[in-house]
């Protein structure tokens, strides 16, 4: 190797460290601009209005789950904030149940198993019944107690087989599937 050339990799081994690193910013810039973490909004907090149409989108640069307190603000402001105080509330909520999922060993053939649980985590010391899951088309290739989570119809899932799951409970159950389904509480009785 004559010494042109070691020159010529010493310079071009920075420069393409730079482009790489340039390429890998402006790539990520425009990943994060697509999917709307860029929007930003500034705006005081008192401005901001509650919409009721639920199609109407929030463009301002807050969480969607954040919650936001008015301190001596309107009354009419006040009166359509919802209760905040859930600890003192005698009512159950589709909130207090938890559904949380892993994955777990794979069955001897291979297929991915999940472990399913749905806690009950009512404050007010509450049994929740007829506690339906929105679960799709839920199927498992392991047979699961139809008496502890069974599927209705479509996106349609009972637990417990409807029964009361008192508080601090725990149901928990396993599926095996090629994929995990998403589940989320759809409606309870209390």
């Amino acid at each position: 190797m004559s010494f042109e050339s070691s020159i010529r990799c010493r310079i071009n081994a920075p420069l393409t460290v730079v482009f790489s690193i340039a390429l890998l910013l402006i790539m990520g810039i425009y990943t994060v601009s697509d999917h709307g973490l860029m929007k930003f909004t500034f705006s005081p907090v008192s401005s901001v209005k509650k919409s009721t149409n639920s199609t109407a989108q929030n463009n301002s640069f807050y969480s969607s789950h954040r919650k936001l307190f008015f301190i001596g603000g309107k009354e009419e402001e006040q009166k359509n904030e919802a209760n905040t105080n859930r600890i003192w509330d005698d009512n159950c909520s589709e909130s207090d149940i938890v559904i949380s999922q892993g994955q777990t060993q794979p069955l001897p053939n291979g297929i991915p198993t999940y472990t399913v649980e749905i806690m009950n985590v009512c404050v007010a010391a509450c049994n929740i019944s007829r506690i339906h899951v929105s679960c799709g088309w839920f199927s498992s290739a392991r047979l699961i107690n139809p008496h502890v989570f069974k599927r209705l119809h479509f996106n349609d899932c009972l637990v417990n087989d409807g029964k009361p799951l008192e508080y601090g409970y725990t149901i928990s159950f396993q599926y095996a599937n090629t994929y995990s389904y998403p589940l989320s509480v759809s409606s309870i009785a209390c």
